[in-house]
């Protein structure tokens, strides 16, 4: 920890994840000074912040914060949790403003955008750091050491499923729009192909089977392992136990047939990684490189259909399972 109160500003309070940030910056003992979002419905701010000044308009945002500035009151951090398309023009507002950006998954979109930032890195002296919570879940820190320990040449196969139902409003959001939001595989699983990335090695080979709005699926060979996933909106997609229980999400993720468990442990790791930050530890540009490559490679491939190593889960889309 730094020691000293820091100030933030919050882009995208009104979004879902936001909370875990507004929570972030109470738990480290910093003060958040203002807010943006195109709705209105931010009343949780009151639990944390309730002083804080909130805009609806970013041009009104944008001149508050330069009059904080000039009247020598300093925005220290800016905290981004807009739509993906909007994280590149957020992170370079934060940096002309004098302040370091703390960005959601994923960074950006396309790989060169995160040349571009670094060179503004370089001319504000500023930093980006992203939110990479996985890499400090306790459970997935001990399989990169147990993996990081094991004899050169040893390559393990990984089975990945994410399916989480979503409603009609997701395709008229902006998540629907795969020009915003880089189409599912960014979108839901972008924070998986990092945690596999981070663990197993960079990819070697990158094969998309099948790519639709509501789900994907594909194959990785990266350095330690040869992983099949499957990610889904679709709740048609779950499995039929799944749906008799009444449950509209199914993850799973399997190394050499054991499963990987590590379901619990997630509510605090939005602090751990602010702590990181304040402390000079934080993940930056390049540590999001592998997975932002890899979603890049997966929306602008042709999908090849069902051959070779494909996820088990293809071959049962649009059956009753």
């Amino acid at each position: 920890m730094t020691g000293k109160e820091n100030n933030f500003a919050l882009i995208g309070v009104a979004g879902y994840i936001a909370v875990r940030h507004l929570q972030a910056i109470k738990d480290t003992g910093n003060n958040l000074l203002s807010a943006l979002d195109p709705f209105d419905s931010v009343g949780c701010i009151d639990s944390y912040f309730p002083r804080a000044d909130f805009f609806v308009e970013f041009e009104r945002f944008d001149r508050h914060i330069d009059k904080l500035k000039r009247v020598g009151t300093r925005v220290d951090y800016v905290s981004i949790c807009s739509p993906n398309y909007l994280h590149d023009s957020h992170i370079r507002f934060a940096l002309r403003q004098g302040a370091d950006a703390i960005c959601e998954k994923p960074l950006v979109l396309n790989p060169w955008n995160l040349d571009a930032l670094g060179e503004i890195e370089k001319e504000t002296g500023k930093s980006i750091y992203n939110i990479l919570q996985l890499r400090l879940h306790p459970a997935i820190i001990a399989l990169k050491k147990k993996i990081d320990q094991e004899s050169p040449g040893k390559v393990h196969d990984i089975d990945l499923s994410y399916i989480t139902s979503r409603g009609n409003w997701y395709r008229i959001s902006w998540k629907g729009d795969i020009q915003k939001s880089g189409g599912v595989a960014t979108n839901i699983g972008v924070h998986f192909f990092d945690m596999l990335t981070w663990i197993f090695g960079p990819v070697q080979e990158n094969i998309v089977h099948v790519s639709a709005a509501n789900h994907a699926g594909g194959f990785l060979r990266l350095e330690k392992a040869r992983v099949r996933w499957f990610l889904s909106i679709d709740h048609n997609d779950l499995p039929a136990v799944v749906k008799k229980r009444g449950q509209r999400t199914f993850r799973s993720i399997s190394m050499d047939g054991e499963d990987i468990e590590f379901s619990d442990g997630f509510a605090d790791l939005h602090t751990e990684t602010y702590k990181n930050i304040l402390e000079g530890k934080g993940f930056g540009l390049e540590e999001a490189r592998r997975s932002i490559e890899t979603v890049y490679t997966i929306r602008n491939s042709t999908a090849v259909g069902l051959k070779g190593e494909y996820h088990p889960h293809l071959k049962n889309i649009g059956k009753d399972r």
